[in-house]
């Protein structure tokens, strides 16, 4: 197994030494360039090509959003994680809007950092689990995706989806804010079977609630998105 070529871009020496080491102990990835300055990591992401690249969410060289945005423009495949010291909602939204992958507190573990950094590497979408777990914030989220759907097709519309076609259905349904009882009710189906559904929807995605399903098959172009009902 190849390793995972990392990137950071932080203007905290000391975090970068600890994403260094965290790196260096994993066995699966590799840090292969760390910036302290926004417009030098764009140019140090073009000559190394990394995987997965990390970036402060609050950089004072340069507005790291615009930043995730150019990263994404000239390299689509490259996964970004952003990082933050604390909570927030709006800057959480912006990210997802600009193609961010993961939204992680700094103070995350080491090993958590390698497990999330593997993740967003293999493709999947991750979304901070306290911010998802408040429900207008999981209704924003989606939100936000239904206005980006107006504005551009999706990223990537892939020949395969592991779900099955019931499955994509389900989570068109969610989609649109349906709950469990409500789809079922739609499908004339029982109330298990639909939780039987989300939860393998759940297990083959790698995701851990309703929302993210939902987040990640809209990025995958899997479902399509409705105009909200007035």
């Amino acid at each position: 197994m190849e390793t995972i070529r990392v990137m950071i871009i932080d203007e905290h020496p000391l975090f970068r030494a600890g994403v260094r080491w965290a790196m260096e102990q994993s066995g699966t990835c590799t840090l292969i360039a760390e910036s302290a300055d926004a417009m030098q990591g764009l140019e140090m992401a073009r000559t190394h090509t990394p995987d997965v690249i990390l970036v402060d969410a609050y950089l004072l060289s340069g507005n790291s959003l615009e930043l995730a945005r150019q990263l994404r423009h000239f390299s689509p495949q490259v996964a970004i994680i952003m990082l933050t010291e604390q909570e927030d909602e709006e800057q959480l939204f912006q990210s997802i809007k600009v193609g961010a992958a993961a939204y992680l507190l700094k103070d995350i573990e080491a090993e958590d950092l390698v497990k999330a950094i593997v993740n967003v590497s293999q493709g999947i979408f991750l979304i901070n689990d306290n911010v998802l777990s408040r429900p207008h914030v999981a209704s924003r989220v989606l939100r936000v995706f239904r206005e980006m759907a107006t504005e551009e097709e999706p990223e990537v519309t892939p020949l395969y989806t592991p779900l099955s076609s019931r499955e994509v259905e389900i989570l068109d349904y969610i989609s649109r804010g349906n709950s469990n009882k409500e789809i079922a009710k739609s499908l004339k189906i029982s109330d298990q079977t639909v939780k039987n559904h989300i939860t393998s929807i759940l297990k083959k995605l790698n995701v851990n609630d309703r929302t993210a399903a939902v987040v990640h098959a809209l990025r995958h172009g899997w479902i399509k998105i409705h105009p909200e009902e007035s």
